[in-house]
C-alpha cells in the first residue's frame, strides 16, 4: 500500500518510463493511480506500484524522492545485435531491452508489442545480450 495517500500533481518516477506525475486518483477500482510521463505514455498503477503495463509482477513505480538510482544499469550497447541474433536470444530467455527510462530489463517482462515495434523500426541498438551477474 505504498500509494495509500496518493495525490494528484505527486511527482513520481517509474522504472519503465522515467519521471511522470499523478494525474488522477481512483476510488473503487483495481487501479488507484493514472500517472503521466515525460513520453506522452499514460499508465494505470496499482496501490503497490505495479503497472497495467507489461508483464511486471512487482512494484516499478516510485515517488521520485525515494528513487535512488545508482545501482541501475544505464549503460550505452556495446554491440549492436543482429535480428537474428536477438530472436535466438529472445527465445534462450537471454535477452535484455532498453526501455524508454534507459534501464536494461528482461525481455521476458515486457509488453511484447513494445518487442515487435523495437524490431520492426529496426531499433536493434534497444537489445543486448543479458550480462553475467
Amino acid at each position: 500500500m505504498y500509494f495509500k495517500n496518493v495525490k494528484v500533481k505527486d511527482k513520481v518516477y517509474g522504472l519503465v518510463f522515467g519521471a511522470g506525475k499523478v494525474t488522477e486518483v481512483f476510488d473503487n477500482s483495481h487501479y488507484k493511480i493514472m500517472v503521466s510521463f515525460k513520453n506522452g505514455h499514460e499508465i494505470p498503477y496499482t496501490e503497490d506500484g505495479i503497472p497495467g503495463w507489461g508483464n511486471f509482477k512487482s512494484q516499478t513505480l516510485f515517488y521520485k524522492e525515494d528513487v535512488d538510482l545508482t545501482d541501475v544499469d544505464f549503460a550505452p550497447v556495446n554491440k549492436v545485435l543482429t535480428p537474428k541474433k536477438i530472436i535466438k536470444l529472445r527465445e534462450k530467455k537471454k535477452l535484455e531491452t532498453r526501455l524508454p527510462s534507459g534501464i536494461w530489463m528482461d525481455c521476458s517482462k515486457c509488453m511484447k508489442q513494445y518487442i515487435e515495434d523495437a524490431l520492426e523500426a529496426e531499433n536493434y541498438h534497444l537489445f543486448r545480450k543479458k550480462l553475467k551477474s
